[in-house]
């Protein structure tokens, strides 16, 4: 749908170049970047410097699964190719939902659907990686009260989008 977006957070930022792609695509918004990496988050503070400095943008060190975020203030919420590091979806999407406001918007992007062997063998390499199916993805976001789960398949990788409103 097309949102009406004043508040954006993008939750697992790393380099910021997500963050700065919502800035292009919500220009009258205020975006946070959140990361687990202070590195990362340094980055991120480069990448999108010249928005912060206009007061549209906020990055910040943060863990999903204890978000220090003010309740119900975001309208989306995205993750993108991140959630395989999160410390269990049960809790870390219920942060999400507390900081969304109703009717707010969680997207998630994934390049594995969970289906496909390629993605799995990185579970076995990278220490604390879950790659989810899609089914494990939607019965987590109905647990923390998501709805109206949509999940879309690429045609012909095994890449996931799966849009959830609170």
């Amino acid at each position: 749908p097309e949102l009406p977006v004043n508040k954006a957070v993008d939750l697992g930022c790393g380099g910021g170049r997500s963050v700065s792609r919502l800035l292009e695509k919500f220009p009258e918004s205020h975006v946070t970047g959140v990361d687990y990496s202070p590195l990362s988050v340094e980055k991120a503070r480069e990448y999108n410097r010249d928005k912060i400095d206009e007061g549209r943008c906020t990055v910040l060190t943060g863990d999903v699964s204890s978000l220090d975020l003010p309740k119900e203030t975001f309208d989306l919420a995205m993750a993108f190719e991140t959630i395989y590091f999160w410390p269990g979806l049960d809790r870390c999407f219920a942060q999400v939902a507390g900081i969304l406001k109703q009717g707010g918007y969680f997207m998630i992007c994934n390049e594995s659907d969970g289906a496909d062997a390629f993605s799995l063998k990185y579970e076995k390499i990278i220490d604390g990686m879950k790659v989810y199916t899609a089914s494990e993805i939607e019965a987590a976001l109905k647990k923390a009260g998501f709805s109206e789960i949509r999940v879309n398949h690429h045609y012909s990788r095994p890449w996931i989008a799966i849009l959830a409103k609170k």
